[in-house]
């Protein structure tokens, strides 16, 4: 149980396995239960919203309201600054978005990303970025919002094999590594879900 205030079992607003086993692990210290929403018969909530902020709410409000828990959730993405912070909140589906309307999938989104950057020489550098929302339950009036940013490069082939998503893409100049060659403790102690986590258990601390 938590000791956290009125918190222990808590729904994530998530069915990526990749999410819910970085957060599980940064929550576990804290006392946190972490459950996947498709656990409890949640369906997957829309994401129409052009910022991660409304998006990551949006999931919380959804999951909270179908299974009465408090929920978290998290719209994260990796921005470019080449393609205009692009993918963005579309990261997820980037590929999908295409003229092909390729499939949604982490291998077809690398590709896209690789392809979108042919001619991009001097202007690689990118972040990972992570809003968390953490609903009480669905109405909360104050839900507590967090962001994290995690910055390196774009890379033009694939390192490493652990992680997901942009992870073998997204190269750390600080660590000569990317962040799939990273092994799951260092990620999770160093990216933006981490960095994004510290700060809303650092808001859930300050109310206790």
């Amino acid at each position: 149980m938590s000791d956290l205030p009125g918190l222990g079992r808590v729904v994530l607003a998530s069915n990526n396995a990749g999410k819910l086993r970085e957060f599980a692990s940064l929550l576990d210290a804290a006392g946190i239960e972490l459950i996947a929403q498709g656990e409890l018969g949640v369906p997957e909530a829309q994401e129409p919203h052009p910022t991660f902020v409304e998006n990551a709410l949006a999931k919380a409000r959804h999951a909270s309201s179908l299974t009465e828990l408090p929920a978290l959730a998290d719209d994260s993405g990796l921005c470019v600054r080449a393609l205009n912070g692009a993918p963005g909140v579309y990261s997820a589906r980037y590929a999908s978005l295409n003229v092909n309307g390729d499939e949604k999938s982490d291998a077809a989104n690398n590709a896209r990303l690789v392809a979108d950057l042919k001619d991009a020489t001097d202007h690689r550098r990118a972040y990972y970025v992570c809003v968390l929302v953490l609903v009480r339950h669905a109405d909360d009036p104050e839900p507590l919002i967090a962001e994290g940013r995690w910055h390196g490069e774009v890379l033009d082939a694939p390192r490493g094999a652990n992680g997901f998503g942009y992870d073998p893409y997204f190269f750390l100049p600080t660590l000569n590594a990317s962040a799939a060659e990273l092994d799951p403790a260092r990620k999770n102690a160093l990216s933006h879900r981490a960095l994004a986590l510290r700060e809303l258990l650092q808001q859930l601390k300050e109310l206790a």
